[in-house]
């Protein structure tokens, strides 16, 4: 872990916009219980669509799913590494 300035351009709650240094332009920060809770979602989402929309258009809304919960598991194995607790259940 290192500990840098961020430019931050707007600090609502869940909708932080910041600059990491590095950077050109700036990036959303996603909470982790809101990361999950998408994750969830995109699987209810998906689960309802398979069979029901073109295959081509399952094949892109399970490549969003997947690049959200690749996402997540990286978020799950950095706090691992940090001995951070998750700040949402497994369920």
């Amino acid at each position: 872990m290192r500990v840098e300035p961020v430019e931050i351009f707007s600090d609502a709650t869940n909708n932080v916009v910041m600059k990491h240094p590095g950077r050109r332009f700036p990036g959303v920060l996603i909470q982790g219980d809101t990361l999950a809770e998408m994750c969830r979602k995109a699987d209810s989402v998906c689960a309802s669509a398979r069979g029901t929309i073109s295959p081509d258009a399952y094949a892109e809304l399970n490549d969003l799913r997947n690049g959200l919960w690749g996402y997540l598991a990286h978020y799950k194995a950095v706090l691992g590494e940090h001995q951070i607790p998750l700040p949402f259940s497994e369920r």
